[in-house]
């Protein structure tokens, strides 16, 4: 959990650079920005729980010292099920937190993931789920059904959903969530992006832009990015896209 940083130690102050620099989340971003910007790199933050004090970092990622991108395990909507999960958040909290992060900074990118079939969930929990997935209008989002792990406590819980009502579960939330995604990456065509390559395939470069995790998320195609090397940057305008991907040409 990067927002718990510095949590164990009593966010102890330390030094760098000759400076006292507490350690808490919010600072340590400050100071990679500040790294990222005298060597020309992106930071991107991941795996982050929707505590309040997150809301710190957003002005950081409107100025670009971050990437404006923010991975969010949010994990479900229902409250009764995020107790269970022993997750300390609500689902309309979440709705006005990202209402919020948003406003401060409108390119902002947020990827979450979530559990579908935790045991005891019923219909209508996995429709309050379906429902908010709606309303938050989030960008990337993974899902997963839910699986017993070694000594976890939801092993011991009552009800578990069958395999198959978890699976067609997680095909629903799925086709939902695509449907979503599409519609934002539409809103990117036109738009010019500053792309990040990885790689050149077949006379067309594969890169990523801000909104673009590695092995994770899409990628942004450049058909005519053949002459570009990998680990080079780009602007690119936006062409065309797909349910998770991009294509575009090469700014002059």
């Amino acid at each position: 959990d990067t927002s718990a940083y510095g949590v164990d130690i009593r966010y102890r102050t330390g030094f760098w650079r000759g400076r006292p620099l507490r350690t808490r989340m919010t600072e340590l971003a400050r100071a990679l920005g500040e790294l990222a910007g005298e060597h020309g790199a992106w930071v991107r933050l991941h795996y982050v729980y929707p505590y309040p004090h997150v809301d710190e970092v957003i002005p950081l990622m409107a100025e670009r010292r971050l990437l404006p991108y923010l991975d969010v395990p949010f994990q479900h909507a229902s409250q009764r099920i995020l107790k269970l999960m022993k997750r300390p958040a609500n689902a309309q909290d979440n709705l006005d937190r990202i209402r919020a992060w948003r406003s401060m900074c409108p390119d902002l990118t947020i990827r979450s993931t979530f559990i579908v079939g935790f045991p005891g969930e019923t219909e209508g929990e996995f429709d309050e789920l379906l429902t908010f997935i709606e309303q938050a209008d989030l960008d990337r989002v993974g899902c997963f059904a839910y699986s017993p792990v070694d000594g976890a406590a939801a092993n011991e819980l009552p009800d578990h959903v069958p395999e198959a009502i978890k699976e067609e579960r997680r095909e629903r939330f799925m086709s939902t969530q695509a449907q979503i995604s599409a519609r934002r990456l539409r809103m990117t065509i036109g738009r010019t992006l500053d792309v990040l390559v990885d790689s050149i395939t077949d006379g067309r470069a594969i890169a990523r832009s801000a909104a673009d995790a590695p092995e994770i998320d899409g990628v942004v195609t450049i058909e005519d990015g053949g002459s570009l090397a990998a680990g080079s940057f780009a602007r690119v305008k936006i062409t065309g896209s797909t349910q998770h991907d991009l294509t575009g040409r090469l700014v002059a």
